[in-house]
């Protein structure tokens, strides 16, 4: 059986070269932001946890339809196996924790706080002065963008921590199943989602069941399936196979300055100074970084 440490297929270094790994991440970024529209809608139909067992069914069904995901892991080895589930059991407490988060705290602290895992994911990476000047350029530019204030309720607080604490698991996680030999990255997360779906099933289900006999939440669930999980998962999987885990995790700083760029285009927010000052913080970073693949 083939092992988890064996290079990356051809067909993912295709894609790759088809679409760098920055314009994957774009992408990823992009959507990432347009699923709260339909979330917003959905908070006022059904309670959170309902919400996030929509997000999370849905995705699964949708990719599973796609990708036929039980063929490619006969191929995979015990280790692989694991890899997929400890993927989809992250994928499933994630999800709960941010969405019971931003329903006590401000989207914005919840998003300074899940950075704070990912700039030891970066920093770890980090082998040159050029990258580590990359750095120290990018995470205060993110600091910037969101503000950081932790006033609130403990529980909103220990819950954007936790979310933070799955978010780095889920990058180290996902980026390993990028590189399995024995499965495209894309037929792992579809896995992944299906073990998601089983382990959030116990303590959401109940909460979601209004929305079966609600065309509009459904609507909205598929919605937010689409836009928060599918595509930015997908497009993360093709970045991933391109980048080593430091690399992806610093472009994970450009996820602010995209929403403040929607925001001016989309809705018509016109920013700041100090918002175009974090932005031009953030590019900078990125921009100065090499990433060694």
């Amino acid at each position: 059986m083939p092992s988890i440490g064996h290079s990356v297929e051809p067909r993912r270094r295709r894609a790759s070269r088809t679409v760098p790994p920055q314009g994957w991440f774009l992408v990823s970024a992009t959507f990432h932001y347009l699923g709260p529209a339909f979330a917003v809608l959905l908070f006022a139909r059904l309670d959170v946890l309902g919400v996030a067992w929509l997000r999370i069914a849905v995705a699964a069904a949708l990719l599973a339809a796609w990708r036929r995901p039980w063929r490619a892991l006969a191929q995979l080895d015990r280790a692989g196996r694991r890899l997929l589930v400890a993927w989809g059991a992250v994928l499933a407490a994630m999800n709960c924790c941010f969405y019971l988060a931003i329903d006590r705290l401000p989207l914005a602290t919840v998003a300074a706080v899940e950075f704070a895992p990912v700039v030891v994911l970066a920093a770890l990476g980090v082998r040159s002065a050029r990258n580590l000047a990359a750095l120290v350029l990018a995470v205060p530019g993110v600091y910037v963008l969101t503000g950081v204030h932790l006033e609130g309720e403990a529980l909103g607080v220990a819950l954007a921590a936790a979310n933070a604490l799955l978010f780095a698991a889920y990058i180290a996680l996902a980026h390993r199943a990028s590189r399995l030999a024995a499965l495209d990255g894309v037929d792992g997360l579809a896995a992944s989602m299906v073990v998601a779906t089983v382990a959030v099933s116990p303590v959401a289900l109940a909460d979601a069941l209004p929305a079966f006999t609600d065309p509009v939440a459904l609507a909205a669930g598929a919605g937010v399936a689409v836009c928060s999980s599918v595509v930015p998962y997908v497009a993360d999987q093709r970045a991933m196979a391109a980048l080593s885990r430091a690399g992806y995790a610093l472009l994970v700083a450009l996820l602010p300055a995209t929403a403040t760029v929607i925001g001016l285009v989309v809705l018509a927010q016109v920013p700041s100074a100090t918002d175009l000052l974090g932005v031009g913080l953030v590019v900078a970073g990125v921009a100065l970084h090499r990433d060694g693949g």
